[in-house]
């Protein structure tokens, strides 16, 4: 997924008339980037520490996608990005990463 496709996707997310369950997906996307970051940074030791509070996060953030779509499907928005994003945990974490950065990008 491209900083592009997230840029499109965050457009959709501004058009919905869930902002409420919108703003909870991109706080677990902050949150969940966070630690993916503080866990890259940290030692071995430090890792561990950081290993289930990342999986929670992670976790945290796959379920509001999964809420924000269903919620999207049922008002009749277009949810193509939750396709776009996949079922891989890999792939929805870098979605929660690339969605962080196109929002930093845009706030300056």
């Amino acid at each position: 997924m491209t900083i592009t496709e997230v840029e499109q996707i965050l457009e959709c997310f501004r058009n919905s008339c869930l902002q409420p369950l919108v703003n909870s997906l991109v706080n677990s996307a902050v949150r969940y980037s966070r630690l993916r970051v503080d866990w890259y940074l940290a030692d071995m030791e430090s890792r561990q520490a950081v290993d289930q509070e990342r999986t929670i996060a992670h976790n945290a953030f796959i379920s509001a996608c999964d809420i924000l779509s269903r919620n999207m499907k049922e008002a009749g928005e277009n949810i193509s990005w939750r396709i776009q994003i996949g079922s891989d945990r890999k792939s929805i974490g870098d979605f929660a990463c690339l969605l962080h950065a196109a929002i930093g990008i845009k706030a300056r």
